[in-house]
């Protein structure tokens, strides 16, 4: 098997620290294995994706060593296999409209009869307001957000699992089993589709993966606890599980998390500073 890897960065903002070292870790693990090493342009936020960002990803990234096949897949021109995804996901019956907005969720999940809110990789943990009793019928709906019923999906799934080489934020690897009744209670029915952008992170990137044919997925520790849900999308739609390879992530001198907003620290900042590849290699423990 020929090992595979992506670096996924979305172009709204200036690549900091965090994001070289993600990169460079997905191109090293390809490199080290005669494999491949790709990139992907995550913009289905289109009210935040600009060209100019986009275009100082590919020269950041060229500028750091790594390089990679061309043409490079933009989401934003791959709607269409989105669209096809949650066509399979409603017409089994997985799928039902929500017209709740932040507010109502948090305002359902707070209610006194619901305890204290749990949140989950996307937010709070959804109280279940506009789930159906029976899957709707006829056509996807428009104009709405579309969620997963996690019941409905684990039924038909059981149990899922992947296997972990790198480590989750408490030290998690090695074979990773995620029991249903936690996804219920901790993930709950997670957003499929958004209401502005036709699809959703979790579902994208699952779609994305394997039209790649990514075998090896490396990524922040931070998004650990989504993956349950991209491989329960995966055995939903047919589609292979990759390996999962979560990593440290880069943070400052008070332990807080690098933000594109850090401008500070971004890679153009070091360049324009005479900084060579090397040294951000060093600055990140590579």
């Amino acid at each position: 098997m020929t090992i595979r890897t992506r670096f996924a960065p979305s172009p709204t903002g200036p690549l900091h620290l965090g994001h070289a070292f993600a990169a460079l870790v997905a191109f090293d693990m390809a490199q080290a294995a005669g494999g491949r090493f790709l990139l992907r342009i995550e913009d289905i936020d289109q009210s935040r994706a600009r060209p100019q960002w986009e275009a100082q990803i590919y020269d950041d990234l060229h500028w750091l060593g790594l390089d990679w096949p061309t043409p490079v897949l933009r989401q934003s021109d791959n709607m269409k296999s989105y669209a096809e995804a949650i066509d399979i996901l409603w017409t089994n019956g997985l799928l039902y409209p929500c017209h709740c907005n932040r507010r109502d969720i948090a305002a359902a999940a707070s209610a006194p009869q619901e305890g204290t809110p749990v949140t989950g990789p996307d937010g709070i943990v959804y109280p279940g307001t506009c789930r159906p009793a029976t899957p709707p019928a006829g056509p996807v709906p428009s104009g709405c957000a579309l969620r997963l019923d996690m019941a409905r999906a684990l039924a038909r799934t059981g149990p899922v699992g992947f296997d972990e080489t790198g480590a989750g934020p408490d030290g998690e690897t090695g074979r990773i089993a995620t029991d249903p009744a936690t996804a219920l209670s901790a993930i709950g029915d997670i957003v499929i589709a958004r209401r502005d952008m036709g699809t959703s992170y979790h579902l994208a990137v699952v779609v994305d993966d394997a039209a790649q044919g990514i075998t090896h997925v490396t990524r922040g520790s931070d998004l650990f606890s989504a993956t349950p849900i991209h491989v329960l999308l995966q055995r939903l739609l047919g589609l292979p599980t990759p390996v999962y390879h979560h990593h440290r992530l880069i943070r400052d001198e008070t332990g807080k998390r690098l933000a594109k907003r850090d401008d500070a620290r971004a890679i153009a900042a070091y360049r324009a500073a005479g900084l060579a590849p090397g040294d951000i290699r060093n600055m990140v423990g590579l």
